[in-house]
């Protein structure tokens, strides 16, 4: 539990230094990198944005919510950290490396843990949810998620690969397509993506400016 939270405590001092300035630009170059284990915080704090939305009064949460933008460069190296851990071989690190890359080319995944002022305003399967989700970047698109995927029981898994899971806070995957009909639903000259919330509740926005 100790280690749990002085892990998030240190992504959180990652964080905070970007925060203060606007959030550091990240790209989504894809191409091999050459991280090891102990990279996997530094990566993870480059991919994740924090916020809250306040009520009226200024008191109570109305939404807070902690995402990690899923991209190439983050899978690379949570595959890493994952084969360290559990003492994968070559074969087996490489397979499951290749399965994440591919993936990463079909769709913009988020990791996304959450929390309302009421239970079920956390939950965005909800036949009429608090909260929309929308992927969107400065070139006017705008995309609905594929697929919002539950995860119903985080476990030591979750917690510690995204120490800000807790037992208080639903977490959830959003995939959404990387290209539709119309083209990259983040266009590659982009600057900025953003995960959308949006409500009767009000509107939050998590920014990953983009180089």
């Amino acid at each position: 539990m100790l280690s749990r939270l002085l892990t998030a405590a240190a992504i959180a001092l990652l964080i905070a230094p970007a925060c203060a300035g606007g959030p550091r630009p990240v790209s989504l170059r894809e191409g091999p990198r050459e991280y090891v284990g102990a990279d996997y915080e530094a990566i993870l704090a480059r991919w994740t944005r924090a916020d809250r939305l306040y009520s009226f009064q200024g008191v109570d949460d109305v939404l807070s919510v902690d995402a990690t933008f899923e991209s190439w460069d983050f899978r690379w190296a949570y595959v890493v950290k994952y084969a360290e851990d559990y003492r994968l071989t070559v074969e087996q690190r490489r397979d499951l490396l290749t399965t994440a890359l591919e993936d990463s080319r079909k769709y913009h995944q988020f990791y996304v843990a959450l929390y309302g002022a009421r239970p079920r305003e956390s939950d965005l399967n909800a036949e009429r949810p608090a909260w929309v989700l929308r992927l969107a970047d400065d070139k006017g698109h705008v995309t609905a998620p594929e697929q919002i995927i539950r995860i119903k029981k985080p476990g030591v898994l979750e917690r510690t690969y995204f120490p800000y899971t807790t037992v208080w806070r639903l977490a959830y995957r959003v995939r959404f397509p990387a290209t539709t009909a119309a083209g990259a639903t983040i266009a590659p000259d982009a600057t900025l993506a953003a995960l959308r919330f949006s409500g009767p509740l009000g509107n939050l926005e998590l920014h990953w400016p983009l180089r």
